[in-house]
């Protein structure tokens, strides 16, 4: 197994510690009525597209759209990415950031997309440390609920969603093993990485 490998595994290991370093700082001006709004907004267009009847692809670019309008795609690739990082040019983490948000959104949006003949239902907030967690609920047709949790921050300057958590499986945590991974397998080469996420959009 090569150092790289050996790295990546206890940085894994090591990861759900680190989350709460890479949180952004939430300020003051945040409620939780703000950030309920924001959830409120981002699921209204998401109930509309799924009950939409609309072909998978249309589907998937509007699901695009309600990432880019309500979440904090850039700071979340950048999450995702961790250490890796390091040593990159600021036109690489740029190209990087641009084919990941697109990648988050069509893999999100399709994984919505298994929601069609039901709805998700707003069900409240709760301040958990540096930011406003919005839970809220996937009621399906022949399945029991479950439960979609919103992470909301404002650090970019207005509310958005930085972390979804769907049947308890954490958006942030996942993505960073997962670019990890696929960064791996490259053999740490980020260009091609960003290649291949473009081309599998």
């Amino acid at each position: 197994m090569s150092q790289h490998v050996s790295r990546r595994l206890l940085l894994t290991g090591a990861v759900a510690g680190l989350a709460a370093a890479w949180l952004p700082r939430r300020a003051f001006a945040l409620t939780s009525g703000q950030a309920t709004g924001l959830v409120d907004n981002a699921v209204a267009e998401i109930n509309g597209i799924i009950a939409s009847g609309r072909s998978e692809a249309q589907m998937i670019r509007q699901f695009e759209g309600v990432f880019q309008r309500y979440g904090d795609t850039a700071y979340i690739a950048a999450f995702a990415l961790g250490n890796d990082r390091r040593g990159k040019t600021n036109a690489q983490l740029s190209a990087f950031s641009d084919a990941f948000g697109t990648y988050l959104a069509q893999k999100y949006g399709r994984r919505f997309r298994e929601f069609i003949g039901g709805q998700i239902e707003v069900q409240g907030a709760r301040n958990v440390d540096n930011y406003i967690e919005v839970r809220t609920r996937a009621i399906l047709r022949g399945q029991a609920p479950f439960e979609v949790d919103f992470h909301v921050s404002d650090r970019p300057g207005r509310p958005v969603f930085f972390n979804i958590v769907i049947e308890g499986v954490n958006m942030l945590l996942a993505e960073r093993t997962e670019i990890g991974a696929m960064l791996d397998r490259r053999g740490g080469n980020l260009d091609a990485l960003i290649s291949d996420l473009r081309n599998a959009a």
